[in-house]
């Protein structure tokens, strides 16, 4: 019998080792993973690098990771914004090293990661410092910067609802990263709002197929039901 539930947000990352490479879903808040990140927090492995849109916000989630001195390289999109003081303070300390990758670039290189290829060639960032080191090519009339895919050892992500196959559905923004990070990791690890009887999910509606998740607990707090 197949069933990837596993009872805590504890068990589910036991085995991070220090030096692992995470993907960790979420806009902002909107499907960030909180519980599995304060599991992560309570075992405190080091030297981790994260492939994230963001660098967290305030002192919870990605920003309470940070803080607890687990990370040391953070890739993402947006490292800083109006409450990113956790990063702010680490990274002008240089306890942090920082990758820029533009959003749209993020979320092409996970997908080339998830799909096997060796990487993308994309007009974003060219005539950039982005670009510098970086192999270019013109294309029908336009330039073009080689990028590498972008994989994980493991990917924290967040759902709405699961069974006990590892199908998920996630609610509304709550999808952003998490289905592409599922694709593009060694070992995805779900949290779900809750878990439902096989068969108790529409086949239409699943957008994760289990055969790209390992684990997955139900945690549900009051203040996080919402997308």
């Amino acid at each position: 019998m197949i069933d990837k539930s596993v009872p805590s947000t504890d068990d589910a990352v036991a085995d991070i080792p220090d030096g692992a490479t995470l993907m960790i879903g979420g806009f902002g808040q909107a499907g960030q993973p909180f519980a599995l990140l304060e599991a992560l927090i309570r075992r405190r492995p080091r030297d981790l690098t994260l492939i994230s849109n963001n660098a967290g916000n305030g002192d919870t989630g990605l920003a309470a990771l940070l803080k607890a001195g687990c990370v040391r390289k953070v890739i993402c999109s947006f490292p800083r914004q109006s409450d990113s003081w956790v990063f702010d303070d680490l990274y002008r300390r240089g306890e942090l090293e920082l990758e820029l990758v533009p959003q749209g670039n993020l979320a092409a290189r996970i997908q080339a990661g998830g799909a096997g290829l060796g990487g993308i060639f994309t007009p974003t960032g060219y005539g950039t410092q982005l670009a510098e080191g970086k192999e270019t090519r013109e294309i029908d009339g336009r330039h073009y910067v080689f990028e590498r895919p972008l994989k994980a050892d493991y990917a924290l992500i967040r759902a709405h609802l699961g069974d006990r196959w590892g199908n998920l559905v996630y609610d509304k923004t709550g999808r952003n990263f998490g289905p592409i990070m599922a694709m593009a990791a060694t070992c995805t690890l779900a949290e779900v709002n809750r878990l439902v009887p096989l068969g108790g999910l529409d086949p239409e509606q699943v957008i994760t197929p289990g055969i790209f998740v390992q684990r997955l607990v139900a945690t549900a707090p009051a203040d996080r039901l919402s997308a």
